[in-house]
C-alpha cells in the first residue's frame, strides 16, 4: 500500500499541475464557443478519454515509440511549443478583434474530428505532459502496486479534466461573459507563454548538445 500511494503521489503531483483541469476549462469553452452544450459534454468525455490514453502510452511505451521513430525529447519539445503557441496566438487574436473565437466546423460530427487534435493534443495533454509521463514511466520500477498507483493517478486526472470541461460554462455563467472572455484571453496568452517556454527548454537541450568546436 505503501509503494502504491507514493507512485500515486508523484504521478498525481508531476501531472496534475501540467494539464491543469480548472484553468484549462475556460480556454477549452472558447475554442467550443460554437458546439452546444451536448456537444461539449461528448467532447469532454471524449478529450479525456483520450487525456488518459496520451498519459498511459508516454508512460508505458513513450521511450520505445521515440526510439522508433528516431526523435529526441527536446524535438519534441520544439515540435510541441511551436503548435502550442500558435494555438495561443490565434485564440488571443480573434478574442482581441472580437470574433466569435472557436474552431470552426463544418458540422455537429466534425466536432469528433477536433477532439484529439487539438483539444487534447496540444491543447490538453501536450509536450511538457507528454515528456513529464515518458520521464515517470522511465524512473519508476516497473512492479503492480507503482503501475496501479500510476493508473489511478491517470483516471483521477481524466475525470477531473471531463468535469472542469464539462461544467465550463457553468464557471462562465457565473463570472459572466464579460470575465470570462477576459480570462480566456488571459489563458490564451499564458498558453502561448507555455508554448514558448517548451519551445525554449527543448531549444536550450538542442543547443547544448551540439559539438563544441
Amino acid at each position: 500500500m505503501a509503494v502504491f500511494l507514493e507512485s500515486f503521489g508523484r504521478v498525481f503531483a508531476a501531472l496534475f499541475p501540467l494539464i491543469n483541469p480548472p484553468g484549462m476549462a475556460l480556454l477549452f469553452l472558447a475554442m467550443t464557443r460554437r458546439a452546444s452544450r451536448a456537444e461539449r459534454t461528448f467532447l469532454a468525455g471524449r478529450v479525456a478519454f483520450y487525456a488518459f490514453l496520451v498519459v498511459n502510452t508516454a508512460y508505458h511505451v513513450g521511450t520505445v515509440i521515440l526510439r522508433f521513430f528516431d526523435i529526441s525529447l527536446p524535438v519534441l519539445r520544439v515540435a510541441g511549443g511551436i503548435v502550442l503557441a500558435s494555438s495561443g496566438w490565434r485564440l488571443l487574436n480573434e478574442s482581441r478583434s472580437g470574433s466569435d473565437a472557436g474552431l470552426k466546423v463544418g458540422g455537429a460530427g466534425d466536432w469528433v474530428r477536433v477532439a484529439f487534435y487539438p483539444l487534447t493534443m496540444p491543447v490538453t495533454t501536450g509536450p511538457g505532459t507528454i515528456s513529464v509521463s515518458i520521464a515517470l514511466g522511465a524512473i519508476l520500477p516497473r512492479n503492480m502496486p507503482v503501475m496501479l498507483g500510476a493508473l489511478t493517478a491517470s483516471v483521477l486526472i481524466s475525470g477531473a479534466i471531463y468535469f472542469c470541461y464539462r461544467y465550463a460554462d457553468r464557471i462562465e455563467s457565473r463570472l459572466g461573459r464579460a470575465g470570462s472572455e477576459a480570462l480566456s484571453s488571459l489563458f490564451a496568452f499564458i498558453l502561448i507563454c507555455i508554448g514558448v517556454q517548451i519551445l525554449w527548454n527543448g531549444f536550450s537541450e538542442l543547443w547544448g548538445s551540439l559539438p563544441e568546436k
